[in-house]
């Protein structure tokens, strides 16, 4: 099929990594799209644990994830236009998403956290005889006719290092320009969306959305 021969598409990554068509005519006629019922939720997210709507859990296959951080209804409803504020999860008249907030590790990043947490843990194992690890500043050391040099640990973290090999690898991968924060875009053209209520509970976050927003 060649473009806008049967109406315009938008091509999007899903989460579960296959190439879908986003339809954008909104039409109900012979160029087969529609609009999807979908609500953006704050993420990354990395899975849902429950999608509540007047008080009922919808099953997992009444919705999916998009990789933007959208929750598109699958099974034909639609989600809540309205709902009551004030009311907490799972009353009458509610709708409730509740969600981890992340991205899945990869190998690297699992090799990375262990190599991390395994120094960590011998550190605090005091197994060091000689209190290398008490002294923070030391960067050379005799004993016994051995002569042990350390990299300057104060040099090392204002560039944003651990001094372990395997983490600071894979932190120059993912974060090449060593930026402190996630960049954000702002512009006095766009509003901000109403800010819904959020309940967190540790490692939930639970959202809701008063409104939906076709695609």
């Amino acid at each position: 099929m060649r473009w806008q021969t049967a109406g315009p598409w938008i091509p999007y990554l899903g989460r579960d990594g296959a190439w879908r068509n986003a339809s954008v005519c909104g039409c109900k006629s012979d160029c087969s799209c529609g609009e999807l019922c979908e609500v953006r939720l704050e993420g990354p997210v990395h899975d849902i644990l429950a999608v509540e709507v007047d008080g009922q859990t919808l099953p997992e296959d009444a919705y999916r994830v998009d990789a933007s951080g959208l929750l598109v209804r699958t099974d034909g409803g639609c989600w809540p236009d309205r709902q009551d504020m004030a009311a907490p999860c799972g009353a009458p008249g509610t709708f409730c998403v509740t969600y981890r907030i992340g991205l899945p590790l990869d190998e690297a990043a699992i090799a990375a956290h262990s190599a991390l947490v395994c120094h960590l843990a011998k550190d605090c194992g005091g197994s060091c005889g000689c209190k290398v690890s008490t002294n923070r500043n030391l960067n050379r050391l005799s004993r016994q006719g051995v002569d042990f040099e350390f990299a300057d640990p104060t040099l090392i973290y204002s560039e944003m290092r651990t001094g372990l090999p395997t983490v600071d690898m894979w932190l120059n991968a993912v974060n090449p320009y060593k930026q402190a924060s996630p960049s954000r875009v702002y512009s006095p053209r766009l509003q901000a969306p109403p800010h819904p209520d959020l309940a967190v509970e540790e490692p939930t976050c639970s959202s809701r959305s008063p409104s939906t927003m076709p695609s």
